[in-house]
């Protein structure tokens, strides 16, 4: 009788492709397996798969990357009750694995994996997660201005792109915004104002008053990032 081995992945797209994208090919082939998986055996076929190839061992050594990408991903978990040799798909593994395009979430939330601003983690990334975008970019852009009028003290009567141009109002014969810098040169306190009068106007104010589809996880964690990151000056103006 003769064996035939196969590679769930091809050496030429092992050759060419990013250790990201040879992972989530395997993640494919891996999702129509029986049975639970094994490190060992993948590797093993693999590596008789590739014995006419003179880069064998590289090759293989590519695929392993690729394995251990999805274990440190936790796209690949342990099977409680086996040893520790085995390994199944894991609930966002499977998830993946059904919906390729379901790879702009996965990386939309390796964005976010990081620690956010207080004012962030909790509605702002619960809401993310649970995949409504439009209500966690507002979140996190009402988080901004809540943040700019508390430390401005300015008058609740000011909101939005109008707050904005009052706190970080550019200093002139003595007069500035409370959060304008005033030890900056013009330019760059003008620029700070336009900076977030802008993420007012542009991702904040378009949702208080209709419906707006963020259908790009993606897109959505880069303004919830920019929120984070306008709230850490805030916290710098404050300091000042």
């Amino acid at each position: 009788m003769t064996f035939t081995f196969s590679s769930p992945v091809t050496a030429d797209q092992l050759r060419k492709l990013p250790t990201r994208d040879v992972a989530l090919l395997l993640l494919q082939s891996l999702n129509g397996s029986n049975g639970y998986l094994q490190y060992g055996g993948t590797m093993s076929s693999a590596r008789e798969a590739f014995q006419a190839e003179r880069d064998q061992n590289a090759l293989v050594d590519r695929l392993s990357d690729a394995w251990c990408w999805l274990e440190a991903h936790a796209l690949l978990s342990r099977v409680p009750s086996q040893s520790e040799a085995f390994r199944q798909l894991s609930r966002d593994g499977r998830e993946l694995a059904a919906d390729p395009k379901g790879i702009a979430r996965f990386e939309a939330r390796t964005r976010l994996a990081g620690p956010l601003h207080p004012d962030l983690e909790k509605a702002v990334r619960t809401n993310f997660d649970l995949g409504d975008y439009e209500t966690a970019c507002f979140a996190a852009m009402k988080a901004v201005e809540v943040a700019v009028r508390n430390a401005s003290g300015l008058d609740n009567s000011l909101v939005g792109v109008a707050l904005m141009r009052r706190a970080f109002q550019p200093h002139q014969k003595g007069q500035g915004g409370p959060l304008a810098d005033a030890g900056a040169e013009g330019g760059e306190q003008e620029a700070e104002s336009a900076l977030f009068a802008g993420a007012m106007g542009r991702y904040k104010n378009p949702s208080s008053h209709r419906t707006v589809d963020f259908d790009d996880p993606i897109e959505a964690a880069e303004i919830i990032q920019f929120a984070d990151l306008l709230l850490r000056q805030v916290d710098r103006a404050k300091s000042r």
